[in-house]
């Protein structure tokens, strides 16, 4: 005993940070959650609380991304430990574990200026022009849209320029999420833009049942949390939602 407790004060620093665990992190293209920035860098602001997390728990994120079918098969199969990602997903059904916390909602929404008609139904964006960001994937849903007849897409550079477009009526609406246009509408503010959920989810840390220490993950992830939130370093925890889902999306998916 004497002899390892020597070691680890004459290593140093650098060397005893060796020891911490690592945990793999698997994230899919989800911007402004999760995404891969153009240098290969994990970002998105789930990805920061992943980061902020794990290392409360005492654990280095090793972080992979995958396309989202890799990522399910990899927690399928053990080849990550988890993926920050959100609750209730079909194919995942009795091979994860879920974190009780949920940290953030995950909203999309359609924005449109008020002379438009209200979006109510996925039949309402038929017949009109969706401005979308360059290179979002919208959790696949972009891809679906370029195959739906009656619907036309127009690509914006960034939040703030989608917003200038559907202001001067280069689009009917905006697809888009909720905090990021927020953002832009605090700092530039448009009159008479309105906001119509499409999709609504709560976001997890979904741990693989396939490594015999994901309940242990888990506990540590949530009290990593908590820990965390009662030092004010991250929001409280927020209560889990029921989800929405814009009526008629489903047929497309």
């Amino acid at each position: 005993m004497p002899f390892l407790i020597a070691f680890i004060f004459l290593a140093g620093p650098g060397q005893a940070q060796q020891l911490r665990d690592t945990v793999k992190v698997g994230y899919i293209d989800a911007p402004p959650l999760t995404y891969q920035s153009e240098n290969g860098r994990a970002e998105g602001s789930f990805i920061e609380l992943t980061r902020r997390v794990a290392e409360e728990a005492g654990y280095d994120p090793d972080f992979e991304y995958l396309p989202v079918t890799r990522a399910y098969f990899y927690l399928r199969t053990g080849g990550i430990d988890v993926w920050p990602g959100v609750t209730d997903v079909p194919a995942l059904k009795g091979e994860v574990l879920e974190s009780f916390v949920s940290p953030q909602p995950f909203q999309l929404s359609a924005w449109g200026m008020q002379t438009m008609p209200p979006v109510s139904h996925f039949n309402d964006l038929k017949g009109t022009t969706l401005i979308l960001i360059s290179g979002y994937t919208y959790g696949g849903l972009a891809d679906l849209l370029e195959r739906t007849p009656d619907i036309a897409l127009t690509d914006a550079p960034s939040h703030q320029a989608a917003v200038a477009m559907l202001k001067r009526g280069r689009g009917d609406y905006l697809l888009d999420f909720h905090g990021p246009v927020k953002a832009v509408l605090k700092e530039f503010p448009v009159q008479g833009i309105r906001e119509y959920p499409v999709r609504i989810r709560n976001t997890a840390w979904v741990f693989s049942l396939a490594n015999p220490r994901s309940s242990q993950l888990r506990d540590e992830f949530d009290d990593a949390y908590l820990r965390l939130a009662e030092r004010g370093e991250v929001p409280q925890p927020r209560p889990l939602s029921e989800g929405f889902q814009l009526p008629g999306l489903a047929d497309l998916l």
